[in-house]
């Protein structure tokens, strides 16, 4: 087993071939994943599966395979293949403490949101749209499904992946610090094959200053379902905001 120092940093490791490593992890997790979905939808299709006439279970059987299938198994993939193994990421059931991480994120989720949307607002920016938000203009229940596919598919999905897998490769180079910026700058780059309309930039900006949140959650509690807890709670407050918007509930 390697040596590492009390920064986490494995003596042998090349900072040159973890930011490599970290980089196809990030962007090799995203393509699987939509290789995953399209075959999945393929072979739905030619069973007589009108998905394309059905956006809420098009949507669900993107997040379940996507999310949920393909990033799991490209990072136990990964994980395998490299002999780290499970222990690699940090997981364990969460204790008081770490609810209190949970919650103290999702709370400062929102209120750099809050800060980004009125900087933004008043210099006149706008941020692009999520394909999301296409799904929800055609039937607004979307939005009332993916409240649980967050919290059992797409938070936990995503931070396996880009918090466990990609930060913790880098770590062993970098460290905490470095590894949690770049993780965040990886993270943030790859949702831009997401996006629709003007503003890519500003709402990836959005996501290089809220996703260090998710990375400290992470080294700081040392588990990572805290951090999967705080995105999948932040992904469903705004997703059910979204359907009372598109519903007339907010008028």
């Amino acid at each position: 087993m390697e040596q590492v120092n009390v920064e986490g940093v494995t003596p042998s490791a090349s900072p040159g071939r973890s930011l490599l490593a970290a980089a196809l992890l990030g962007l090799g997790g995203y393509g699987f994943a939509i290789v995953v979905v399209g075959l999945t939808a393929l072979v739905l299709i030619q069973a007589g599966i009108p998905l394309m006439d059905q956006p809420t279970l098009l949507l669900a059987i993107s997040v379940v395979m996507g999310q949920g299938v393909a990033f799991g198994a490209f990072a136990l993939g990964y994980l395998t293949y490299t002999d780290r193994g499970l222990g690699f990421i940090r997981a364990r059931f969460p204790t008081l403490r770490d609810v209190g991480w949970s919650v103290g994120g999702l709370v400062a989720l929102f209120a750099g949101l809050i800060a980004l949307s009125a900087l933004f607002s008043a210099f006149g920016v706008q941020s692009a749209s999520n394909t999301v938000e296409q799904f929800g203009e055609q039937d607004p229940t979307v939005f009332l499904l993916l409240v649980p596919l967050s919290f059992l598919f797409i938070g936990p999905g995503e931070e396996l992946l880009y918090r466990g897998v990609v930060q913790g490769r880098l770590r062993e180079a970098f460290g905490p610090w470095v590894a949690i910026g770049a993780a965040s700058f990886i993270f943030a780059v790859v949702h831009i094959f997401s996006l629709q309309g003007q503003g890519k930039l500003a709402y990836l900006a959005i996501l290089l200053v809220l996703s260090p949140i998710l990375g400290l959650a992470y080294e700081r509690t040392e588990n990572l379902v805290v951090p999967s807890l705080i995105h999948g709670g932040f992904n469903a407050v705004q997703f059910y905001v979204a359907y009372l918007g598109a519903t007339g509930g907010l008028s």
